[in-house]
């Protein structure tokens, strides 16, 4: 009973510190973080510092990994079942997927995609696949004539005709398959429908199986039920490594490294994301108004309070000026007058940058 009461009394002392800050720091209190506050270091510097950090837990990760290793005759199993492998967990899954590959997978033939690069072409990927199935088909069935005709005619394809023929390849060997690893399906390059959607496609033809990996916290939005259940047909396997993102990590900006669009664009959103939902979206109207106006002095005040309250973004000018002294506060933005006198509002970044921004936010 006293240790009911203890913690009741714990959870009470909590709450109560909890509504006492709210009330000593108010609403209107404003943050005083700046672009300039952000101290930004050389970008190879940070990169090799990151790069030799000494890993810890060693012992512990090689039995994790030798774990893993024991459960590979189990996913083969499951590969000539039909399913596709997905793997998922806190740490780079790349070497896993590749010695998995290389050690139980040596019997199938096996295309990789790399989906942490900054382009994927797909359609070169289901090239290789097809001219990579025509071969083994032809070996098997000791009969070139048809399917050569078909493999020369693959480069002028167009992707619908290339997934066809994959799908229309018959054989009666159920283990005649080939193993597509993805790193990271849920890539920069790959993030879009219409990829997600040809995935899905090869994923669902009978002479492919998927295994992929996947570090987005949101990466189960991509797919609709119909992709996971009857697509990819995924198997979800939880396989934390711990092992750091070095080759993935070498296609991201840095946000603490200095020099490039992109950094600047990554330090404008973290200050941005701090600000309220209706602030961002007031700023997202200014840099609209700024990229398609690229010789104009900016923004007229009146007309980003006329184009901010249509959108109901804020309901008066006082709301208006609130924002945009958080912005003058954060200096991402500037003011200055135009030749009729008019005050405009200007964001001081590239068109690149702002562009990068924009892109940040949405996502």
């Amino acid at each position: 009973m006293e240790d009911i009461d203890n913690i009741e009394e714990d959870e009470f002392g909590f709450s109560r510190n909890y509504f006492l800050a709210k009330e000593l720091g108010g609403s209107s209190k404003r943050s005083a973080r700046k672009l300039s506050d952000i101290s930004l270091v050389d970008e190879q510097e940070l990169r090799e510092t990151a790069f030799n950090i000494e890993t810890k837990h060693e012992k512990e990760i090689d039995e994790l990994l030798n774990e893993y290793k024991t459960m590979y005759p189990k996913w083969v199993f499951e590969l000539r079942c039909g399913f596709g492998l997905l793997m998922y967990g806190f740490g780079s899954k790349k070497g896993l997927l590749e010695d998995f590959a290389s050690s139980s997978l040596t019997e199938y033939s096996v295309v990789v995609i790399n989906g942490y690069l900054p382009s994927v072409n797909l359609k070169q990927v289901l090239l290789a696949i097809a001219e990579l199935l025509s071969e083994q088909l032809k070996s098997r069935r000791k009969s070139s004539g048809s399917l050569a005709k078909g493999q020369e005619a693959f480069p002028s394809r167009s992707v619908d005709d290339i997934l066809s023929f994959i799908n229309g390849s018959q054989s009666e060997d159920k283990d005649c398959f080939i193993c597509v690893v993805v790193h990271n399906i849920d890539g920069p390059a790959l993030r879009d429908p219409e990829s997600q959607q040809t995935l899905a496609q090869l994923a669902a033809c009978s002479h492919i199986r998927i295994i992929a990996s996947i570090d987005h916290v949101n990466a189960p939005l991509l797919w609709d039920k119909k992709m996971v259940h009857k697509q990819f047909n995924w198997l979800w396997h939880h396989v934390p490594t711990f092992a750091p993102y070095k080759v993935e990590g070498v296609f991201f900006p840095l946000v603490l490294a200095q020099g490039s669009t992109a950094q600047t664009a990554k330090t404008a959103a973290i200050v941005l994301q701090s600000l309220t939902p209706n602030a961002q979206n007031v700023f997202k109207i200014l840099a609209d108004y700024q990229l398609s106006h690229p010789d104009e002095d900016g923004m007229p005040t009146e007309d980003l309070y006329s184009a901010s309250r249509e959108r109901f973004f804020v309901s008066s000018q006082v709301t208006l000026n609130s924002h945009l002294t958080e912005f003058k506060d954060h200096e991402l933005v500037k003011t200055k007058r135009n030749s009729d006198g008019q005050e405009c509002l200007n964001i001081p970044l590239s068109s690149d940058a702002l562009r990068q921004l924009l892109l940040d936010l949405s996502q």
